[in-house]
């Protein structure tokens, strides 16, 4: 489970990309995904990253982490054609449900918590 410090969920149905071979797949070929779910990719190390959008047929927000679990930035990606950066080191991107971000109202500065799954 991903909560806002003020207790608000983000995803109850939580998955990993703890692998670099997971982390290329990330959401591609997935048909959709349910508002409940996140995909959290765990860097080995935190480090500058970009997302493509490439063979994901639905928009979705992703949000930006730093070792912290402090949010960098939050972006919403178009589907097939959208992509983004990060020019600060990020540790953790989240992928979730598209408008997530705008309707929890999470922004730079927040903290999310999760249990890294890929200790």
């Amino acid at each position: 489970m991903i909560l806002k410090s003020n207790g608000k969920e983000v995803a109850t149905d939580v998955d990993f990309a703890c692998s670099m071979l997971k982390q290329i797949k990330g959401l591609m070929f997935t048909k959709r995904i349910p508002d409940n779910y996140a995909l959290v990719f765990v860097m080995k190390k935190s480090q500058r990253v970009s997302l493509h959008m490439l063979f994901v047929n639905y928009p979705i927000d992703a949000i930006f982490l730093n070792d912290e679990k402090r949010v960098i930035k939050t972006s919403s990606l178009k589907a097939w054609i959208g992509t983004c950066s990060c020019q600060e080191k990020v540790k953790y991107i989240i992928e979730t449900s598209h408008g997530k971000s705008e309707k929890l109202r999470i922004k730079p500065g927040d903290t999310l918590k999760f249990e890294n799954q890929c200790q």
